[in-house]
């Protein structure tokens, strides 16, 4: 299920940030958190799929991708996301229970470690983002 990724509705200064993580509960979660603590917008997918159409509709500049998603790894994902020039500098927030270091490390994500703190995510989100 998108959250809604349409740009109309969203002021030109804000910023995108897509949110991949298959838990419904979690992802309702994070974005009622990031939108009410920040004011860029979430657009939040299940999928790795789903996400491929954000990237090339939206061109977010933010990526949090949970690690274990289904039909392809978080991993996998951030791989075709790559492929995708438009956003294929995008900076990325990957998070785990089981972060894959030496996989993240070679592509220079950012690995968050679940379960994280809030204020530790809004205050990478709002560094990336500045």
């Amino acid at each position: 299920m998108v959250h809604d990724y349409r740009t109309s509705s969203v002021p030109t200064n804000v910023k995108h940030i897509c949110l991949v993580e298959d838990q419904a509960d979690i992802r309702a979660f994070l974005v009622q958190v990031i939108e009410l603590e920040t004011h860029h917008h979430v657009d939040a997918v299940a999928t790795g799929s789903e996400a491929l159409h954000v990237a090339k509709e939206v061109r977010p500049q933010l990526f949090i991708l949970d690690y274990s998603l289904p039909g392809m790894s978080g991993i996998e994902l951030y791989d075709q996301l790559q492929t995708i020039e438009e956003v294929a500098n995008t900076p990325t927030i990957m998070v785990s229970a089981q972060l894959p270091t030496q996989e993240i490390a070679k592509r220079h994500i950012i690995g968050l470690p679940k379960p994280f703190d809030l204020i530790t995510i809004l205050d990478m989100i709002e560094g990336l983002l500045a």
